[in-house]
């Protein structure tokens, strides 16, 4: 559905908090058609971010370990990212 929602599942180390939230939103952001929300949208957006989130985070846990690693490295641990984004130094 989403080419732009990365694997979780098999990170070493474990996925983050927040690499669980962006897939989350990231999810949101594209079923609702909603980039930027508004202050109409707004509550409801966190709020399915927050249940999918959790959700995500439940599923990863009851999850066998993988056998490979994903394949490909989720965003927030790519360097140009982090870099992008002010999350390095």
């Amino acid at each position: 559905m989403c080419r732009n929602i990365t694997t979780l599942r098999g990170l070493e180390p474990p996925a983050t908090v927040d690499e669980v939230e962006a897939a989350a939103r990231q999810y949101v952001r594209k079923v609702s058609g909603v980039q930027q929300p508004s202050e109409a949208t707004a509550a409801a957006i966190d709020a399915a971010v927050r249940d999918i989130a959790a959700s995500t985070s439940a599923l990863l846990a009851q999850l066998p370990p993988r056998r490979q690693p994903p394949p490909s490295l989720p965003p927030l641990r790519r360097p140009e990212v982090r870099a992008r984004l002010g999350l390095d130094g």
